[in-house]
This record gives structure tokens, C-alpha cells and sequence, in this order.
């Protein structure tokens, strides 16, 4: 029987596993069957806790759909409460490896227990060889960018390990985000998909957004998403660099960045549950799958 803890930032919940717990590698078909509502665990993406020598701790996370992202906020800070909870993690302040890079993680450990962490996210970069996006050449900040309806938005592209495209809009409609998320997230400009923000900018030091998820589709809150809006935001002249409050359907992330576009998130979290799929469950999911 394989455990797993399932945890939540903001409504955006992710299950995490152990690879050594594993009886091989995850197949896209078993990550998307162990994320459905209906016929699995149900999440909108898998952590996975690998070994690693660049960090404290190696972690691998999936989408939905069982493609695989370079970061996340929300599952960096789901992952932290894990190592936390389940003692694997003896510090309260440690290193994660990422496909996106290395990053720091402080636990606000409060009578034993966590509930809030902040993450050391790294840099954000608007260049288009690296976010990457085919077309502009240097910074993509208020590019016009052609849609397969029709439809032409302005957009700033940035990565902070992994990429997002911002459409700063003066009305949040999720009727729109749902219809242009996924032309945006599959346009040909960008070779490796992106996020997704639509964004509105409240005042000087505050944003709303909604999100189309990389491989989940909109969603309720996304860290690395906040990070991203929060630094165009700052780089469009719209916000000033400092603390940016992030508000999404899920509700608010603090987002301080810097002069040098490092960033870092604070944020809430909370473990569901934890469990173990069944070895029927097993057998017809992961195992089938790895084959």
C-alpha cells in the first residue's frame, strides 16, 4: 500500500508521494488517474518527494495532466508543511531542488504546528530566450500578441523558473479567462506552454488576478502565479517594487520583490488528510502505468 499526504494553499491542492514508496516511475496516465475527482485520489497536481545532492530535499511536481512543472508556490509551500509534518525536515529554514532551480523554504512553526510559510522563489526575468517565447526579441513587457480567434491582447511574458504570460485588464471576467486561457497557454510563441494571469491592478501595492493553469486550467490560486502578475505588475510601472498583495478567488499571497526581481512569497497552508491508495488501486494505476 502507497501513502500519501494531501494538503492545500488556498484551494490549490496537491497530493504528495515519496518515490522510494514507488513501485516505479509515474506514467502521465497513472498521475492523471491519481489527480481525477471522480475516479482517484483527486488534486490539481502531484509532489514528489526525490533524492537529490544540490538541496536539503528533491521535489518533481506534476501537473493534471501528467506533464510536469518546473515550480510552484503552493506546492513548495504544501511540500514544506509535509517535510515538516512527517519530521523529515529537522530545521524550520531549508533548500528544495527543483526543475526550476533551488529554493528556500522557512516554515512558521507556532505551538509545533505550521501553517504559514514563505518561499524564496529566485529571479524573475522578462527576457524572451528565457522564459522562453518565440518572436520578441529582449524584454517582453506590453507586447501585442495575436490569438487563433481572432482576438489580439497585450501581454508581459516573465520566468521565475518556470513561465507566465500577464494580461493586465481594467475587468476580471472568468468567462474570458476560461475562453482565452487555453489560446494563450498553447500559443506557438511559447515552445513550452505558459500560465496564464489575468490581472487587475487595485493600487499601488495590490493586484487581482485569475488563472489558467500550465496543464490544469483555471484555478483557484496559484504561488507561482502571484508571482509572476506581482512582477509585471512592478515591471509595467503599475505597482511599485516592495510588498505586493495578490488576490485571487482563493484568496491573498504576499509577494515582496526586490530591485533585483528576486522574489519572495508568503503564504498559508493546510494539510486535508493523509492515506494510502489501495494495492487494487495500485496495481491497475501506477503499476500498469510504469510499464
Amino acid at each position: 500500500m502507497i501513502p500519501f499526504a494531501k494538503g492545500h494553499g488556498l484551494g490549490n491542492d496537491y497530493l504528495v508521494f515519496r518515490e522510494a514508496d514507488l513501485p516505479g516511475p509515474l506514467s502521465p496516465a497513472a498521475i492523471a488517474r491519481i489527480c481525477d475527482r471522480n475516479r482517484g485520489v483527486g488534486g490539481d497536481g502531484i509532489l514528489l518527494m526525490v533524492p537529490t545532492a544540490r538541496a536539503d530535499f528533491g521535489l518533481r511536481i506534476f501537473n493534471p495532466d501528467g506533464s510536469e512543472a518546473e515550480k510552484s508556490g503552493n506546492g513548495l509551500r504544501i511540500f514544506a508543511k509535509y517535510l515538516w509534518d512527517q519530521g523529515h525536515a529537522k530545521q524550520a529554514t531549508f533548500t528544495v531542488d527543483t526543475k526550476g532551480g533551488v529554493v528556500e523554504c522557512r516554515c512558521h512553526v507556532r505551538d509545533g504546528r505550521v501553517d504559514f510559510v514563505t518561499v524564496e522563489m529566485g529571479r524573475a526575468t522578462f527576457r524572451a530566450a528565457e522564459i522562453p517565447m518565440r518572436g520578441p526579441d529582449g524584454d517582453v513587457v506590453g507586447v501585442p500578441l495575436p490569438l487563433a480567434d481572432g482576438t489580439t491582447v497585450t501581454v508581459t511574458a516573465v520566468s521565475i523558473g518556470n513561465p507566465h504570460c500577464i494580461v493586465f485588464v481594467d475587468r476580471l471576467d472568468e468567462g474570458e479567462c476560461r475562453r482565452l486561457g487555453p489560446l494563450i497557454e498553447r500559443h506557438p510563441a511559447f515552445p513550452n506552454r505558459t500560465n496564464v494571469q489575468f490581472a487587475r491592478v487595485a493600487a499601488r501595492n495590490r493586484i487581482e488576478i485569475l488563472i489558467w493553469e500550465r496543464g490544469a486550467g483555471y484555478t483557484l490560486a496559484s504561488g507561482s502565479s502571484s508571482c509572476g502578475a506581482a512582477s509585471a505588475a512592478v515591471r509595467n510601472g503599475l505597482c511599485d517594487a516592495g510588498r505586493v498583495t495578490v488576490r485571487m478567488p482563493g484568496g491573498e499571497l504576499a509577494i515582496e520583490v526586490r530591485p533585483d526581481w528576486s522574489l519572495r512569497l508568503e503564504g498559508p497552508v493546510e494539510a486535508v488528510c493523509t492515506g494510502t491508495l489501495t494495492a487494487e488501486f495500485a496495481e491497475r494505476c501506477l503499476a500498469a502505468g510504469a510499464r
